[in-house]
């Protein structure tokens, strides 16, 4: 950017007192784990007396900072690579409010570990969406809650927003949920928009430019969170009006989308709404929820009740589970109604007679068939003073089981009971080495009770079903990102990072040792950062 941009200045005044916002058990720790630090009780009180905005819902301080960060703790000698966190950081634009989490424009957190020290940065990614905003002082695309530029008045009006949506031009390319290492070394950024593929320079943060795909795919959706190895790069491309989705296969150093599979949905007149999705060693497994796109609201250029979906339970929930090779659907069943936001992993389980067909596991943070999840998500309601009570929809890790046999029905069951971790889990996280295999952790976010978002961080046993927390009064942690020891055979050999906000002016990365669950460091940034999604993790070349 060629100039800074200055946003509201109420965001930044600091509080004379420092002040959190956080349960009403003040100073206590649950921990298996959990460290209380008496030091801060008296602030977590003032916090709760004044009840100052969280650095989480706020606006980044800055478009752009890098610089050393003070380390509490010890970090791992072995710990050297870079930690990249996607997310939004700027919901205020001119006299604009964005009204959704999902709203905010994408800011990248870098943190970078070598021998013990660490080194941070942020910086908003220049997506088309961001500059416009930031030159005409107002938002000029369609994000997640926005109808832009304005509510359209005449027939005329809702004719160019429906050929705008539909051609993709209105949309936005805002960048603001993932990032993932490409096989052949590049880093791209994403979200629900085909437009938003951006490439970024992991250690400048400078945005590169467009992800150019080198293919004549047309389709403005695609599912957020891919499936990424060193070989390949799976994802979904919805196709809103032949009622199903495209399954595209793009092998590392290409940019060129092939088309390996389609799956048509089976209830309702448009597809479900696929935030993420699972594959074993064989198999894709694509979830059909009741969740499902909104084509009326695209004719009629409105947001509907769920923003840009209709909830509609009469028409079912189901599982498709296709061949990574041949392209074929080999199972496609009915399953019980849920509504899931993150898919955990999936693998490949044989009967105990032996036979040959077996079945899938598809494992989730699921809602119970409830999506007010997406309304909670709502900035109003993340900010509102009422914290301490207990606003925050329940959720479980949930089982699908799918048989390959030709059964038409699928099972959902609860891995394990929801209160051990709050009755809140997601933005999940596992040891890659065990993407499409059998595996036994999950780290994530929890919700400690009362409270209005995810305040916790879990790690989930699904052998012994029992978690360890980490929970700190007046934190709000994001997604816990697995990094595995190099040369480690333990499948929780490693650490979890995750970026905590807390207030304006406090925020770090915790580090806790994945095996016991401990903290072991803090990296202190110089001020709170807004809340992020989702990461990936860089190793360095020593």
């Amino acid at each position: 950017m060629a100039a800074y941009h200055p946003y509201h200045p109420t965001l930044y005044t600091a509080p004379r007192t420092p002040c959190f916002s956080g349960s009403s058990s003040l100073g206590q720790t649950v921990h298996n784990v959990i460290t209380a630090r008496v030091s801060r009780k008296q602030s977590v009180k003032a916090a709760i007396d004044c009840g100052t905005k969280l650095s989480a819902w706020t606006n980044v301080r800055r478009e752009h900072w890098e610089g050393d960060l003070a380390v509490e703790g010890h970090l791992p000698a072995w710990l050297n690579g870079t930690y990249l966190r996607n997310g939004p950081g700027l919901w205020d634009v001119g006299e604009h409010s964005f009204h959704h989490i999902f709203d905010g424009y994408a800011t990248l957190v870098r943190i970078s570990f070598h021998r013990g020290r660490a080194t941070g940065a942020h910086r908003h990614i220049e997506s088309e969406a961001y500059k416009a905003a930031m030159v005409n002082g107002r938002p000029h695309h369609r994000e997640f809650s926005q109808l832009c530029p304005r509510r359209p008045g005449s027939l005329l009006d809702r004719l160019r927003n429906v050929i705008g949506l539909s051609s993709g031009t209105m949309l936005s390319d805002n960048a603001n949920i993932s990032v993932f290492l490409l096989g052949d070394g590049r880093v791209i950024c994403l979200t629900e928009t085909t437009k938003s593929s951006v490439l970024v320079d992991p250690e400048t943060l400078d945005t590169i430019g467009k992800f150019r795909y080198a293919d004549r795919l047309w389709g403005p959706l695609q599912s957020t969170h891919p499936v990424v190895t060193r070989t390949e790069f799976l994802t979904l491309l919805p196709d809103l009006f032949r009622r199903g989705h495209r399954v595209v296969r793009m092998a590392a150093g290409s940019n060129e989308r092939k088309v390996l599979g389609r799956v048509h949905c089976r209830g309702g007149m448009t597809p479900g709404w696929v935030h993420s999705f699972a594959v074993t060693e064989k198999y894709i497994i694509v979830p059909e929820m009741p969740l499902r796109y909104s084509v009326t609201g695209v004719l009629k250029s409105e947001l509907t009740p769920w923003y840009i979906f209709d909830w509609v339970p009469e028409s079912g929930s189901y599982m498709h589970v296709i061949c990574r090779f041949t392209g074929k659907t080999v199972a496609s069943v009915e399953v019980p109604l849920f509504m899931a936001l993150h898919f955990i992993n999936a693998y490949e389980q044989r009967e105990d007679d032996g036979d040959r067909t077996g079945v899938v596991i598809a494992d989730c943070c699921e809602y119970y068939a409830d999506p007010s999840i997406i309304k909670a998500l709502a900035l109003h309601r993340l900010r509102s003073p009422g914290i301490n009570k207990d606003t925050f929809p329940d959720a479980r890790v949930a089982r699908f089981r799918i048989p390959l046999d030709g059964t038409p029905v699928g099972e959902l069951e609860t891995v394990l009971d929801p209160d051990v971790h709050g009755r809140g889990v997601e933005l999940c996280s596992i040891n890659p080495a065990y993407q499409g295999k059998e595996y036994r952790y999950v780290y994530a976010c929890g919700a400690q009770r009362p409270c209005n978002y995810f305040n916790s961080l879990t790690k989930i046993d699904l052998v012994k079903k029992e978690a360890k927390n980490w929970y700190e009064a007046g934190s709000v942690p994001s997604e816990p990102f697995f990094v595995a020891r190099p040369g480690g055979t333990d499948e929780d050999d490693g650490v979890v990072i995750s970026v905590v906000s807390t207030t304006q002016d406090e925020g770090y990365a915790l580090l806790l040792d994945a095996a016991s669950f401990e903290e072991i460091a803090r990296v202190r940034f110089p001020y709170g950062l807004p809340y992020g999604f989702h990461g990936c993790w860089i190793p360095k070349k020593i």
